[in-house]
């Protein structure tokens, strides 16, 4: 089943930025080295972004639970990066109240 209201998935420039790219960002850096050597950096962060969402538009949820923060679903997906490699990952979303479905993370699987 698709996340609701999928087509409506937005990823804030912070999280791609300041997180996954981040090398120094506290606990973002581990998940930079990892999207870093698949080739995505701040000149090409609007590919990792597009990919993301594509992955929330496209593909099923896996599970759904709430927290404190809203409704938040984990959903996998395939990026094809920059290096030319296919890289599987888990991406999270979350749906607080009434607002689109906002990216908190991703990780490789």
């Amino acid at each position: 089943m698709r996340m609701p209201r999928a087509d409506e998935a937005e990823v804030p420039s912070n999280k791609i930025l300041g997180y996954l790219l981040d090398l120094g960002h506290s606990v973002g850096r581990f998940k930079a080295r990892v999207f870093r050597g698949l080739g995505y950096d701040e000149r090409n962060s609007n590919l990792l972004v597009e990919q993301l969402l594509e992955i929330a538009r496209s593909e099923d949820y896996l599970n759904s639970t709430f927290s404190a923060h809203g409704q938040k679903y984990i959903i996998d997906g395939v990026l094809k990066t920059p290096s030319g490699r296919d890289a599987k990952v888990r991406t999270v979303w979350i749906i607080e109240g009434e607002a689109s479905p906002r990216f908190v993370t991703a990780y490789p699987r």
